[in-house]
């Protein structure tokens, strides 16, 4: 009797190992960088919206002109130093990789930083990029109303030499529908190539 109770805690012991070693390797699987995917794909979220803002030659824009088409978005500014110039290339050599299929996807600009982002500053900036981009601004409130539909965060960080403020703000590239619902969001460092694969799938 006390030698089966000895083998069965035996037993139980090693059974607890595999469960601890699985779980362990699990997490650790969860949680390595590699396992992170820089494309976010759904049918459902609740990101996008209607907006009215104004384009790079002063023209006011709604979402709803560019119903029949995707919309690739990206919401920064132009002062930015870094991250917005480098997801508006990518953007930019995404829809070259696409070829004539880019003519179906539309690329967008809307600043974060209306204050300092006039439609002229605005054209100045999108002309760097792909000859399509269009560049939005508009008011303060236009602005915000865009972001908040978008779930965009965007906020003043003064500069630690007393020069110009940055802005703070979320780094992810949209892929509406041509209905203008979200399909997919794009992270930082996502490749053109990624992203031209991805959205060629909705095409």
């Amino acid at each position: 009797m006390a030698d089966r109770q000895q083998r069965m805690r035996i037993i139980w012991i090693a059974a607890l190992v595999v469960v601890a070693v699985a779980l362990g390797l699990g997490v650790r699987f969860y949680l390595a960088p590699s396992s992170i995917p820089r494309v976010s794909v759904t049918g459902t979220s609740l990101v996008g919206g209607p907006f009215t803002l104004v384009d790079q030659d002063g023209k006011a824009r709604t979402d709803a002109e560019f119903r029949g088409k995707l919309m690739l978005v990206y919401f920064g500014y132009t002062y930015c130093p870094d991250i917005c110039p480098t997801e508006l290339q990518t953007m930019s050599d995404a829809l070259d990789a696409l070829g004539d299929k880019a003519a179906a996807v539309q690329p967008i600009f809307i600043t974060v930083d209306p204050e300092r982002d006039t439609p002229s500053v605005v054209k100045d900036y999108v002309g760097h990029f792909h000859p399509r981009f269009i560049g939005l601004t508009g008011t303060p409130q236009q602005v915000e109303a865009a972001a908040r539909a978008y779930r965009v965060y965007a906020a003043k960080v003064p500069a630690k030499d007393g020069g110009d403020y940055l802005m703070d703000h979320t780094g992810l590239v949209y892929l509406m529908g041509t209905d203008g619902k979200y399909l997919a969001n794009f992270l930082p460092q996502t490749t053109s190539q990624e992203m031209a694969k991805t959205i060629a799938k909705h095409l």
